[in-house]
């Protein structure tokens, strides 16, 4: 199992991941993470700008930052993602973010196949406030059907272009075990989740029952997202959190 980091200045410890994102974040002791939902997908400056005010607005520093989904307009090319983490980690570089070169924050980055934003957006953040009677809470970021810093995502897609119920099957099986290592590297499992999202514009039903349900995970439901994973050709993606604060920004 993955050993967890410190993250001590934001209040929280994380399961290291890539570059652009940690694998997933859980609170300190004494500390709780809250999710923060736009009304609208901001973009990438704008959501920076309004998660900066509202951490000040809460008394936190920018450290206390340790999660976010994101929107984009249209899967990119590996080479278009790369670029785009290298604009988004700029930020988190001159927010003093990194530890010892290590990207502590979560992220899912998505993109709606229907009204899509018209640039990289902000949809939530979570941040880490403090509780001392709080209960465990965590964010696990988003994952697809690909082993994650390898040489490409292609190279490593499970069942890669193959979209009949046998390979959507099998896409959905690597994702859903890929939740489970991470929320295990955190402590916590589907028993322990309250919200868990999928991103596929492709039919999960024919495993819904014995994969998804079987397994715990739609224990409050499912909020399935008519969304596409961030890369090309990768077809599902899922994230879940264990979080009792959720609340919406609406527009400025």
């Amino acid at each position: 199992m993955t050993a967890t980091l410190p993250a001590a200045s934001g209040g929280f410890r994380f399961v290291p991941g890539v570059y652009q994102y940690s694998a997933g974040v859980a609170a300190e002791p004494g500390f709780r993470i809250e999710r923060v939902r736009f009304a609208d997908p901001l973009s990438m400056a704008e959501g920076f700008a309004r998660i900066a005010a509202a951490l000040e607005a809460a008394g936190r520093p920018k450290a206390a930052f340790c999660a976010c989904e994101l929107r984009s307009p249209a899967p990119f090319t590996e080479d278009g993602f790369a670029a785009f983490n290298r604009e988004y980690g700029a930020v988190l570089t001159e927010w003093g973010i990194f530890l010892d070169g290590k990207n502590p924050v979560a992220r899912s980055n998505v993109c709606p196949e229907i009204a899509p934003p018209a640039t990289p957006s902000f949809h939530a953040f979570s941040y880490t406030v403090p509780d001392a009677n709080a209960a465990p809470s965590f964010v696990v970021a988003g994952s697809g059907e690909s082993a994650e810093g390898k040489s490409s995502y292609r190279e490593h897609t499970v069942a890669l272009g193959d979209l009949s119920p046998a390979g959507m099957l099998k896409k959905g099986q690597y994702v859903l075990g890929e939740m489970e290592r991470r929320m295990q590297a955190l402590g916590f499992a589907w028993k322990d989740t309250t919200g868990v999202q999928v991103y596929t514009v492709h039919d999960l039903y024919p495993f819904l029952g014995s994969e998804i349900v079987k397994r715990g995970a739609a224990r409050h439901g499912l909020t399935w997202q008519f969304c596409r994973p961030p890369v090309r050709d990768l077809e599902y993606e899922m994230d879940c959190r264990g979080v009792a604060i959720e609340r919406v920004l609406p527009a400025a």
